[in-house]
């Protein structure tokens, strides 16, 4: 079974851990000089945000890739790479995750519940948001499931339309939830720096 080869890369790689308002903040260091940041709930072990890293070409240090969690705002990357800003109107993308879901929200999407098609591409391995009046295409992939080496299941997947938002939801197969629910046990064994105070210590 392939699923443990993704646990064990996590295993493996250099992890530092920083607690602060309320969240337990994880870096990784990969052996490929990879970077992973993840922000869980201390409450209830949800998984905030994910972001990843890698060296560009030059071997500096490249951007940030947000993965989970509220996209970076595209003012901060204006002075550097955008003189033109996306209109605050445009649909915004982003994934926020549940404890037993993956889960992802587009705003600024008024149309009704109707025009919208949610599907699964297996050989493509990928889901498709489709709309009826051709106004909204999106092709979004699941890495979790690649990392793992799962398939995707039509069944899992499912959708619903509220105050302009269209919500996405994948059921997160039993295999990543064991996983997941094994990688907070090991998380809570690291040693983190207490964000105010030089306590140490965390369970």
């Amino acid at each position: 079974m392939a699923v443990p080869s993704w646990l064990e890369r996590l295993r493996a790689a250099g992890k530092t851990a920083l607690v602060q308002d309320g969240k337990r903040k994880i870096h990784y260091l990969f052996e490929d000089g990879k970077e992973m940041a993840e922000e869980y709930d201390i409450k209830t072990g949800q998984l905030i945000s994910r972001k990843w890293r890698e060296k560009n070409t030059l071997g500096g240090t490249g951007k940030w890739q947000v993965e989970v969690g509220e996209p970076t705002s595209p003012l901060l990357g204006a002075l550097e790479s955008e003189l033109i800003t996306e209109s605050s109107s445009n649909p915004v993308f982003m994934r926020k995750d549940t404890l037993n879901s993956f889960q992802w929200r587009i705003r600024n999407l008024p149309y009704p519940k109707e025009v919208y098609s949610v599907s699964v591409e297996e050989e493509q391995r990928c889901c498709v948001i489709r709309t009826t009046n051709k106004k909204y295409y999106k092709k979004f992939s699941i890495p979790d499931l690649d990392r793992y080496r799962l398939p995707l299941d039509a069944a899992a997947l499912s959708f619903t339309h509220a105050n302009n938002t269209l919500i996405i939801t994948y059921q997160k197969p039993k295999e990543i939830l064991a996983a997941e629910e094994q990688l907070q046990k090991e998380l809570k064994k690291i040693k983190a720096a207490n964000s105010g105070d030089g306590d140490c210590k965390t369970q």
